[in-house]
């Protein structure tokens, strides 16, 4: 993370000061064109450039990060007690549920999230025809269609 961090700042670093140099050659050259002018904002565009796509790598990050912590929080909550702060086991008041029927909900959600994404607008009805997700025949739900408001 701090390498993402310190890349992030370099790019910006460099941004602004080949933001700095166009406005140096540009009062230099007297607000004319010249070959000096050109290379400065040459330069401005390529450090704008490696900028957005060193911010758009920091958002990747980020968003990889939220997905990891949200899936872990998701496996702490399905799977039954926690170990709280202090030590002591705490209940959610949520029965557990298998490993294999969490992650058949995960992919069920992920697949409506593309969806939704590329705006199919048959979401809802369509979680149940991919078939790529392994189903666990110890559920009797696993036989019926998938649908979120199965979940319990």
């Amino acid at each position: 993370m701090d390498n993402i961090v310190d890349s992030l700042n370099n790019a910006y670093q460099e941004f602004v000061v080949a933001a700095a140099n166009v406005l140096e050659a540009k009062e230099t050259s007297g607000g004319q064109k010249t070959t000096a002018t050109d290379t400065a904002l040459e330069s401005f565009k390529q450090k704008w450039e490696l900028f957005r796509v060193t911010c758009d790598q920091a958002e990747e990050f980020v968003e990889s990060v939220k997905q990891r912590i949200g899936s872990e929080c998701l496996v702490d909550e399905a799977t039954g007690p926690v170990v709280g702060k202090s030590g002591q086991t705490t209940t959610t008041g949520l029965p557990p549920i298998s490993a294999v029927r969490l992650e058949q909900m995960s992919k069920a959600v992920r697949w409506l999230v593309i969806e939704l994404q590329h705006g199919s607008g048959t979401a809802a009805g369509s979680a149940h025809s991919h078939q790529s997700a392994p189903f666990d025949a110890r559920f009797s739900e696993d036989s019926a269609p998938f649908h979120l408001w199965n979940i319990r």
